[in-house]
């Protein structure tokens, strides 16, 4: 059957994956976007090309009159809430701001779903950065990346810890949806994600990290690193975020009201010496590259334990980072020219 889909933030990098995705399956997309990221403009113009049946809103989720006009005209069998204020830096500099898109923008979304009796399923992209930084997690340092001492991952029961503006405002979001699931019956789920990457991504320093070392790589920019360079993430690719997502809609009497860890897990992990390998050797060149002091709340090491998204979904990561960072280099490669568009290296 097809579905009509919602999609905040639909021109951003996620965003316009899990677009191409529904318009591929013969679906009617709704994307509701303020084009205010790098890349959303060149995102929207492609979408704007592919075959199927593409509806753009022009909107701003601090906009609740707009949001509820927009889900009142487009009843939605499923909702994607990706849009968002994605930065530490930006969410220090401007905390207000920060608030007001992923506090109040979300509590937007939820309400717009309320007062339209709306029985769509619904994802709320949360981060790893509401559990804070874990100081309590013992870690242990190898020469090129750090590790867990005594686990392999976090899982969903660690305490939840919001760090910085940032934290505090997605984690406001990430309660809502799991709160509105319990006081008004709606069918939400939160996906607390973790290195995501892949095409149409225009990544910056502040946010987008494979990205970003991509494009400064391709470009030939020196790039800063913040640390010794072993801080290590879990990473996924994309296009197994999207099938994380069509697993918990599918069983959404089973994923409603919960919240999932969604990275690459321990198997997809990357220390940032271990991308440069990788990178390096795909690009034929070296990185130009100096050190700058530790950035407040950057944790040495985070790792999702994705176990109970299998369990439950039946879901696993399965592009390993090897191949993934292949896959987003060349893109970058072939779309080079919308990179330098879209402003990325912009102070």
């Amino acid at each position: 059957m097809k579905k009509t889909v919602i999609i905040t933030g639909g021109c951003g990098f996620i965003g316009t994956n899990v677009a191409d995705f529904h318009l591929k399956k013969g679906d009617k997309v709704v994307v509701f976007d303020n084009l205010s990221r790098a890349g959303a403009k060149e995102n929207l113009k492609w979408l704007k090309k592919q075959k199927g049946k593409f509806i753009f809103v022009k909107g701003d989720i601090r906009n609740d009159k707009k949001l509820l006009e927009t889900f009142k005209k487009y009843k939605s069998n499923q909702v994607y809430h990706l849009a968002a204020q994605t930065t530490m830096v930006t969410s220090v500099t401007n905390p207000r701001e920060d608030f007001e898109i992923n506090a109040l923008g979300s509590f937007n979304v939820l309400e717009a779903m309320r007062k339209t009796k709306s029985k769509a399923a619904a994802v709320y992209s949360s981060t790893n950065k509401v559990m804070g930084e874990l100081l309590y997690i013992p870690i242990v340092e190898n020469k090129k990346r750090y590790d867990y001492k005594n686990i392999k991952g976090v899982n969903e029961g660690f305490p939840l810890d919001f760090h910085g503006p940032y934290g505090c405002s997605k984690g406001c979001g990430d309660q809502y949806f799991l709160d509105y699931a319990r006081i008004y019956g709606l069918n939400t789920v939160v996906f607390r994600q973790s290195g995501i990457y892949g095409p149409h991504q225009f990544g910056i320093e502040e946010q987008g990290w494979l990205a970003w070392f991509c494009n400064a790589l391709l470009f030939g920019k020196p790039v800063t690193l913040f640390g010794d360079g072993k801080q290590v993430r879990d990473v996924l690719y994309v296009n197994d975020l999207l099938r994380a997502f069509n697993l918990a809609f599918k069983n959404i009497k089973k994923t409603r009201g919960k919240a999932y860890n969604v990275g690459g897990g321990p198997k997809f992990t990357l220390s940032i010496w271990e991308l440069f390998e990788i990178l390096e050797r795909v690009a034929g060149k070296k990185f130009n590259y100096s050190f700058g002091p530790w950035r407040p709340g950057d944790q040495k090491v985070y790792i999702s334990d994705v176990s109970r998204a299998k369990k439950e979904f039946g879901w696993s990561p399965t592009v390993s980072p090897k191949e993934g960072v292949k896959k987003l280099y060349n893109w970058i490669t072939q779309n080079h020219h919308l990179i330098e568009r879209a402003g990325v290296f912009k102070k």
